[in-house]
């Protein structure tokens, strides 16, 4: 017989009482001559609420593969938005253990129910691409706009002549960096064409590059 658990979430806001769910639950598990293993119920936290103690438990047990199966009132229950909720099914589904969601009459251990899976995979993969195209063209826009991208440097001209004195004096890098407050990488740009006009004779033997 297959081995399976609940898992029942309600937050404070919605006013339920979480028998409601666990019974649902329990009279499916009874008229299909399931094994229940256990019930883990996260009352009082909100769908948006990523982090929720007997989710990560029943994840943490779903590793040992402890269960075959998680039985969930609806599919909301299980994830705080599309991307936790498609994280934590293909989770399930990369250690082989299958969902049977009530309300919307999922069961991914039929054929039909598969199909659910590769659906949600094409969502995940459609919200990820549009995502970057998103960030792409919000980069190029700024580009056109001539907005500069990165952190802003403190890097002036009076810095600039600073570091080459410093450097001139053989003060190794990091002190440099330390003194004037700009970072090793843009003090070597800096110095990049320091070997032709301030030759440096001293003992640091400091390679300068990009």
């Amino acid at each position: 017989m297959k081995k399976v658990v609940l898992y029942c979430r309600v937050s404070k806001s919605e006013g339920q009482d979480i028998t409601r769910q666990v019974n649902e639950l329990r009279e499916v598990v009874d008229n299909n001559n399931w094994i229940l293993i256990d019930t883990y119920i996260d009352e009082g936290y909100s769908r948006t609420t990523t982090t929720r103690p007997e989710l990560d438990r029943m994840m943490k047990d779903s590793f040992s593969r402890k269960f075959e199966m998680v039985l969930t009132l609806e599919l909301s229950r299980l994830g705080s938005n599309l991307k936790h909720m498609i994280e934590t099914v293909e989770t399930l589904k990369s250690r082989n253990i299958h969902l049977w969601i009530k309300n919307q009459q999922i069961d991914t251990s039929s054929i039909s129910g598969m199909m659910f899976f590769s659906i949600l995979t094409s969502i995940s993969n459609y919200e990820r691409e549009l995502i970057s195209e998103r960030v792409k063209s919000g980069l190029e826009n700024c580009k056109r706009k001539g907005i500069k991208l990165g952190r802003p440097s403190n890097l002036s001209k009076d810095k600039e002549d600073e570091i080459k004195e410093l450097y001139s004096q053989k003060m190794g890098l990091n002190k440099i960096s330390q003194k004037v407050n700009v970072g090793v990488r843009l003090i070597r740009k800096v110095l990049e064409d320091y070997p032709k006009n301030y030759p440096h004779n001293g003992t640091n033997n400091i390679t300068v590059s990009v």
